[in-house]
């Protein structure tokens, strides 16, 4: 047995600021922004996240804002709003998910919305949540996985320097219902610190 955990008091962040972007806990009041990108974006989505078609109702959106806040209470879950720092436009989601506090193991998950690609926001967005783990929570493994053939959220953790550990064939169902091949990146301390020389 590890050490007694009190997760509500483990480190938590009111904004991570980059260049482009900042990362910060949802609010109930992004909800109608992230409800409008969500429409906006199902078609973008829908390949990838099995939850492009759900947010059909803007009470489900807050509601389940609420209920990502409370998970951020626990440590169960840190989900955020990713938003442009030019202008605070509401851009995309990521989160940081905790899959083992004993042996400090999280996994990075992240979305954007159609009319934000291509402008660095989630690589920016993911290097700021790396660093928060590794430096805030003492990350031993962070890892990221993805649909082998999304090769725009595959080409994040290898721009990051996280190391490809392998391609899970037939793992799990994409939200079309076919088996899908899912990639594998992770990132362990001695791998940053390396990038870092």
């Amino acid at each position: 047995m590890g050490e007694e955990l009190f997760l509500s008091l483990m480190p938590d962040f009111e904004e991570l600021k980059g260049q482009r972007v900042i990362v910060r806990s949802y609010r109930e009041e992004d909800a109608p922004a992230l409800f409008e990108a969500i429409q906006e974006s199902r078609a973008h989505l829908r390949p990838w996240m099995p939850w492009a078609d759900q947010h059909q109702r803007l009470e489900e959106t807050r509601d389940w804002i609420n209920r990502q806040r409370a998970a951020w209470l626990m440590r169960e879950s840190y989900s955020c709003a990713v938003l442009s720092r030019a202008d605070q436009r509401f851009v995309g989601g990521i989160g940081l998910h905790p899959h083992d506090w004993q042996a400090r193991v999280f996994e990075i998950g992240y979305w954007l919305r159609a009319t934000a690609t291509g402008r660095g926001y989630i690589t920016e967005a993911t290097q700021l949540l790396t660093s928060f783990a590794l430096r805030q929570l003492g990350a031993n493994r962070i890892f990221i996985r993805c649909d082998e053939r999304n090769e725009r959220s595959a080409a994040i953790p290898r721009r990051l320097g996280f190391v490809f550990e392998g391609c899970l064939r037939n793992e799990a169902r994409a939200p079309d219902g076919k088996l899908r091949n899912t990639l594998v990146f992770a990132l362990t301390p001695a791998d940053h610190w390396q990038a870092d020389q």
